[in-house]
């Protein structure tokens, strides 16, 4: 990642201004004002409408004037965009263009793919396999699937209640969309993957946050639970490991949450396990369908990207009953259709490459871990700074809130994650994601998914920049 590293022009001199909306601090001016989508208007009942004249051009006729209707689906605008995709693609604007800004904001391994993956889909292209797919995905990749969940995550499926998609992002968007009616409840606890509220609000249902606390770890109460579960109820997400914060369920828990959900019949689980193989000894992963009576009732998303690094080869994938994997299919057979046909054959032999990766991803993990302690001793030695240790991933969850309302000479007042990313990024050159966008507004997501010499440095630039700032609020 050399590109993060070299010593580039002032960012000041390429005339880069990002303005905050309605900010007005002597930050606004500065360089890293960068603009963090947050917050758009809530939705009305009715779409409001806009129009803007235009005047077609039309062969042998000069016609007056004529309005178009712009206006936007009031289901479109209940739903905003993704800060983390925002945050990256600025950063990259950034270092295109000259900033040495260090990226850890995007949640992408830097290791490649593993050799047997990427030869299996060059394979696959000099032997003509780049036609269509059967929707749902190939018969040999979905066996290889259910192979997978049998021997590692005990549970059985049959190739028709597998579905193939064009990203684990894909077959949680589709289940939700399948199973939500308008007014259900999805119930998300906090902090969430900054889609998940989203997605639920793209299938007009009503996501319900449960906050945790970096105390217990960010696990889910199941006390909490229980008492915020209504008729309305629909769907429960559960991300283990969990991105943001790394942390990892143990099986006792996730037991306790069983129980409750069994006494509920509306209610349903969504498991997103895309983090499985990414865990650090002791912690084991436990699939919520392996649990006493949760098969009928759980949607199992996972895919390839984080422990494979296949994150642009896009393939997912859900199991489940039949009948609600069938009515994930019927969308994606009105959408995108099945996956494609050389990531297919590449997932082929991923699953083949052994138990949970075999070494390639054992070597990744090794990696990871060393990353993450390295971060963990680093930022314990910072004043103010909450520390919930991620079991796996590869994120690291921190409370700074003891810095808010401290104030930055030649910035302005650090009064949330936002501004706090802003400072960062103008003053260390680190993007970062603020927790706001997470559901918790207390910490900041870094992610190490990058070489540890590049950690390193981050760190450091880290440290220096926060030397200006003191913590408002006593430690």
């Amino acid at each position: 990642m050399a590109n993060s590293l070299h010593t580039l022009p002032n960012p000041s001199r390429l005339g880069f201004r990002y303005q905050f909306p309605g900010a007005d601090s002597a930050s606004d001016t500065a360089f890293g004002s960068i603009s963090f989508p947050s917050r758009l208007p809530a939705p009305s009942l009715k779409s409001v409408q806009y129009t803007k004249k235009v005047k077609p051009i039309m062969a042998g006729h000069v016609s007056d004037n004529v309005s178009v209707d712009i206006s936007l689906s009031p289901r479109v605008n209940s739903v905003k965009p993704s800060k983390t995709v925002a945050i990256t693609d600025q950063a990259t604007a950034l270092v295109q263009a000259g900033v040495p800004v260090i990226r850890l904001a995007a949640g992408e391994p830097d290791f490649d793919t593993p050799a047997p993956i990427v030869e299996a889909g060059i394979n696959a292209i000099r032997d003509g396999y780049t036609r269509y797919t059967p929707n749902a995905g190939t018969l040999e990749v979905r066996q290889a699937i259910c192979h997978k969940l049998k021997e590692e995550n005990g549970i059985s499926y049959t190739p028709d209640q597998i579905l193939v998609s064009n990203g684990a992002k894909q077959s949680i968007l589709q289940a939700v969309v399948a199973v939500c009616s308008p007014g259900d409840e999805v119930i998300i606890p906090a902090p969430f993957w900054v889609s998940y509220p989203e997605m639920a609000r793209l299938a007009d249902a009503t996501p319900v946050i449960l906050p945790t606390s970096i105390e217990a770890n960010f696990l889910l109460d199941p006390r909490l639970l229980e008492a915020k579960i209504t008729e309305k109820s629909r769907l429960l997400i559960l991300c283990s490991p969990s991105n943001p914060t790394g942390s990892v369920y143990p099986k006792e828990l996730l037991e306790k949450i069983a129980e409750i959900v069994a006494k509920h019949p509306r209610l349903l689980v969504l498991s997103d396990e895309i983090y499985e193989h990414i865990i650090y000894a002791p912690a084991t992963h436990t699939s919520f369908a392996s649990l006493p009576g949760m098969w009928e009732r759980t949607l199992t998303v996972n895919g390839f990207s984080k422990a494979f690094a296949m994150t642009g080869w896009r393939l997912g994938y859900i199991a489940g009953p039949k009948h609600f994997v069938s009515a994930c299919g019927k969308i994606q057979s009105q959408s995108t259709s099945g996956a494609s046909s050389i990531s297919q054959k590449a997932a082929v032999a991923a699953l083949g490459m052994g138990y949970a990766g075999g070494e390639a991803v054992a070597t990744m993990v090794k990696a990871f871990r060393e990353r993450r302690d390295y971060l963990v001793k680093s930022f314990g030695e910072l004043a103010g700074v909450k520390i919930s240790e991620p079991q796996g991933a590869f994120y690291l969850f921190l409370d700074f809130s003891s810095y808010y309302g401290a104030e930055a000479e030649g910035f302005g007042v650090i009064n949330n994650s936002e501004s706090l990313c802003r400072y960062l990024l103008e003053k260390g050159q680190v993007a970062l994601v603020p927790g706001d966008a997470f559901g918790d507004d207390t910490c900041i997501r870094i992610s190490y998914a990058e070489s540890l010499s590049i950690l390193q440095d981050a760190v450091e630039r880290i440290k220096k920049a926060l030397e200006a700032v003191r913590p408002a609020v006593p430690v």
